[in-house]
């Protein structure tokens, strides 16, 4: 049986298909948010969804769908805020990449909070995006934008061996955060190769179930030397070491209930991301009661 859906995810948008993998007249199904879906784009292109089996019925039961950012996009209620900007997708020069779909057995929330995280990067993603002893989170800056919805986390440095698959030495990166919804994410960090610019990696989460998700990672950025597989890969390394980290946290759904909340350098955004769920009210892949002792 399928849970309520709280108002809030209910009217959230949901990456739920890279767009090129769907054509005119072509359909797929999917699920989410407990909710077999059938996703399709007309003779024109245009992009539909509707309950599967109102679908397969051909009775009532459409929903909202779009095409943006490279992404077929679903809605099982009607949003109340205006959807998200990213003027750097379609800018001349920057490439437009996805980066596959990861299964992941946890709350689409911990994926996010997860990829917020820059405390595990030297433990998790040794050699890569981090390395002892420089374990070291400096302090930044988070903002919770209630105008537009969002959070913004600034000022991040991080010093990383191979920030990214064109970093060839060590460098001291600049990050900034930018969380669009619950289960979306972006983060802008240093381009190796062209100073000044920033690439852009997006994460959007697809929840299945409470503890079921599909996560896609976009990339947009500004690089002449590797082709796709090698960008790709060098992503999939990287969500491939957060993987079995996600999957064995427990509890499976995140707490957000009330801890003490003094900002540290560590999880300042984490607890600004915790607390926007909670005083947003939104319920799916929450633990809905107190959080067992070591919960975190």
């Amino acid at each position: 049986m399928s849970p309520v859906l709280d108002p809030v995810v209910r009217n959230e948008w949901f990456a739920v298909s890279a767009a090129s993998r769907l054509q005119p007249g072509e359909h797929l199904f999917t699920r989410l948010l407990d909710r077999d879906i059938a996703v399709w784009r007309d003779a024109t292109g245009g992009v539909h969804a509707a309950d599967k089996a109102a679908w397969e019925s051909r009775s009532d039961g459409e929903c909202r769908a779009m095409d943006r950012y490279g992404y077929l996009w679903v809605t099982l209620g009607e949003p109340q805020r205006k959807f998200f900007e990213l003027p750097e997708f379609g800018q001349p020069g920057r490439r437009a990449i996805d980066c596959g779909t990861f299964g992941v057995k946890t709350s689409g929330l911990r994926i996010i909070e997860n990829f917020l995280d820059m405390a595990h990067f030297p433990y998790v993603h040794t050699d890569i995006l981090g390395k002892e002893p420089r374990t070291e989170v400096r302090e930044y800056k988070v903002e919770t934008r209630t105008d537009i919805g969002e959070i913004l986390a600034t000022e991040c440095t991080f010093w990383q061996p191979k920030a990214a698959a064109s970093a060839s030495d060590g460098m001291l990166v600049e990050y900034t955060y930018r969380v669009v919804g619950p289960f979306a994410a972006i983060l802008y960090k240093s381009n190796p190769l062209h100073a000044g610019e920033r690439d852009v990696i997006a994460l959007y989460v697809q929840p299945l179930s409470e503890t079921e998700c599909k996560a896609r990672m976009s990339l947009l950025l500004f690089d002449d030397q590797y082709n796709d597989g090698e960008l790709i890969g060098f992503q999939q390394t990287i969500f491939g070491q957060d993987k079995p980290i996600l999957e064995n946290q427990v509890p499976k759904l995140i707490p957000l209930e009330p801890r003490s909340e003094m900002p540290t350098r560590a999880d300042a955004m984490s607890i600004a991301y915790r607390r926007w769920l909670r005083e947003g009210g939104l319920r799916y892949g929450v633990q809905k009661s107190a959080p067992a002792s070591g919960a975190v």
